[in-house]
């Protein structure tokens, strides 16, 4: 895939375009890592308290094999949490200017 950048006003150098956005794509994936990171640990932590996997309790949770406790929704939750941020720090960390 080719991305294009493109400048409204064009008094910077390709250079320092290239750069910046480099800058901004290393900060991004740093969050995102980070962001990742806090997610599985908060999976690891219901991983051993409930003895399974986060992807076996999804697909338990989708198949309506857990019940409704809240605890439930809060691991649910997380594992969003964690698949959306090791998605996006897949991507952000994957691209080169």
């Amino acid at each position: 895939m080719n991305v294009t950048i493109t400048m409204t006003a064009p008094t910077f150098s390709e250079t320092e375009v290239g750069e910046t956005v480099a800058y901004a794509l290393q900060n991004g994936a740093a969050l995102a890592k980070a962001r990742r990171d806090f997610f599985r640990n908060s999976c690891a932590t219901f991983e051993k308290k409930h003895a399974m996997t986060s992807d076996e309790f999804w697909a338990k949770f989708e198949a309506g094999e857990l019940g409704d406790d809240a605890e439930y929704f809060d691991w649910y939750a997380v594992k969003r949490g964690f698949d959306l941020w090791n998605r996006r720090y897949l991507i952000l960390a994957g691209v080169r200017v």
